[in-house]
């Protein structure tokens, strides 16, 4: 399969009510794991790689680690893998270019791509964001850009999302517009809003596993089911109990 079929096939596998589901993972063996268990594709989440190798979230794991991880990822399984590439390693449209070449040479076919200004409380501007998303994709034709919004993840009071959705909409719109290939609305936990965005969104909607379950997403139109950070955060207090438990 060359590199564009694969891409194509992992964008076919995000059906409205049929949802994707990307239990990720962080490193090779991980990815033998979750494979072995039966997965349809791979994907990584940006806390966990970072936490499995001592940083923080946010970027502070070098570009350098992220792309040979992804390398290895996808060597270790013959699934297709999106990447969590978080804000792309710039903010100039150039350098997002150049990094996202850099990740398509090494088999991934997708990424996550949030609108978020790394390590500050802001998200970009629905215009500077949507160019950004657009030197995204002239990096690259046919990989899976999974435009990610930060808005409903930075306000922590759930009683104010329903406000927030208006402009989750017109983000979604323009990153659509800019070339993205699906909207990820990580922190949204309510049902009907959800529901309300699915129907609403020209494009295929992510939304985050907490607070939800897959019955809910299937229901509310959801094309691809994400656990982020989940599966590691339970695997290292699986670890850590079974350490308390040694005698």
């Amino acid at each position: 399969m060359t590199y564009s079929e694969r891409a194509a096939a992992f964008a076919a596998l995000h059906q409205p009510g049929n949802p994707l589901v990307l239990y990720n993972i962080w490193d090779a063996g991980s990815a033998k794991a979750i494979a072995g268990a039966g997965a349809a594709a791979l994907a990584t989440g940006s806390h966990p790689v970072a936490a499995a190798q001592g940083f923080a979230d946010g970027e502070q794991i070098p570009l350098a680690f992220v792309l040979g991880n992804a390398e290895r990822i996808i060597a270790a399984t013959g699934l297709p893998v999106t990447i969590d590439f978080e804000g792309g390693y710039a903010r100039a449209p150039e350098q997002l270019s150049a990094n996202v070449k850099r990740l398509a040479e090494t088999g991934a076919v997708g990424l996550n791509f949030e609108d978020q200004i790394i390590g500050t409380a802001d998200v970009y501007g629905i215009e500077e964001q949507a160019r950004r998303v657009a030197a995204v994709r002239a990096a690259d034709a046919d990989i899976f850009v999974n435009a990610r919004t930060d808005l409903f993840l930075k306000e922590k009071d759930a009683s104010k999302h329903a406000g927030l959705v208006p402009e989750a909409l017109e983000r979604g719109a323009a990153y659509a517009e800019a070339g993205a290939s699906g909207f990820f609305i990580p922190g949204l936990s309510d049902p009907d809003l959800i529901a309300r965005i699915c129907e609403s969104a020209r494009l295929p909607v992510n939304t985050m596993m907490r607070g939800i379950t897959l019955e809910t997403a299937r229901q509310a139109g959801v094309a691809r089911a994400s656990y982020g950070p989940i599966p590691h955060a339970r695997l290292m207090q699986v670890l850590a109990e079974h350490f308390q438990t040694l005698e």
